[in-house]
């Protein structure tokens, strides 16, 4: 690898290196952006736990709908805000309190999706569970997987990404809101795959 990089820059002048480089920059995240999933929701087998990662409405509401479907024995909501209570969060979601509260529980630490995956894992661990459904953004799934797949190796993680109405992926290149949060994801998502490959 260092030889190849050494030969490249012997053969190539400076600015041909950064046209290649954005070159690969633009193919992944075409790539990326097409290999997002368009529905909601895989596989119905049942899991351990079903967690949720906060940061959109439509997340809450699946993970309870999940939970009332009996794919999952508890609840793990992670990434809550403090002072937030589960019946707040639950009103925030326009869902009302329900007879599923009892098997809800709110995480407070994390304030990333580094910290959700830590954060998960420690309460993994207290639980001595060893699968969950991992329910958040659709075009947030590839990392979190990756993060999650970092911190609890050993746990069978069944992914169940959440499609939102906001996010336009049908030609999203022409929606200036949906491209700036494809290319902000994916440059995170990048960023994480090099820590795991330095890591690993």
């Amino acid at each position: 690898m260092i030889l190849a990089q050494r030969v490249a820059r012997v053969l190539l002048p400076p600015a041909a290196l950064l046209g290649l480089a954005l070159v690969c920059w633009l193919g992944g995240l075409v790539w990326f952006a097409q290999t997002i999933p368009r529905e909601d929701g895989w596989a119905d087998r049942a899991t351990d736990a079903i967690v949720v990662l906060t940061g959109g409405s439509e997340r809450i509401s699946t993970g309870v709908q999940l939970l009332s479907r009996g794919l999952g024995r508890t609840l793990f909501v992670s990434g809550v805000h403090q002072g937030v209570d589960l019946r707040d969060m639950l009103r925030a979601a326009r869902l009302e309190p329900s007879t599923l509260e009892c098997c809800i529980v709110l995480g407070y630490e994390a304030g990333d999706t580094v910290g959700n995956a830590a954060e998960t894992a420690a309460w993994m661990r207290s639980r001595s569970y060893e699968s969950l459904r991992l329910v958040t953004s659709n075009y947030h799934m590839r990392r979190s997987l990756l993060e999650f797949g970092m911190a609890m190796p050993q746990v069978d993680v069944v992914p169940h990404p959440v499609a939102p109405d906001a996010v336009k992926l049908a030609d999203w290149w022409r929606w200036p809101g949906t491209l700036a949060l494809i290319v902000n994801e994916y440059n995170k998502y990048l960023f994480a795959l090099a820590r795991y490959t330095l890591s690993s």
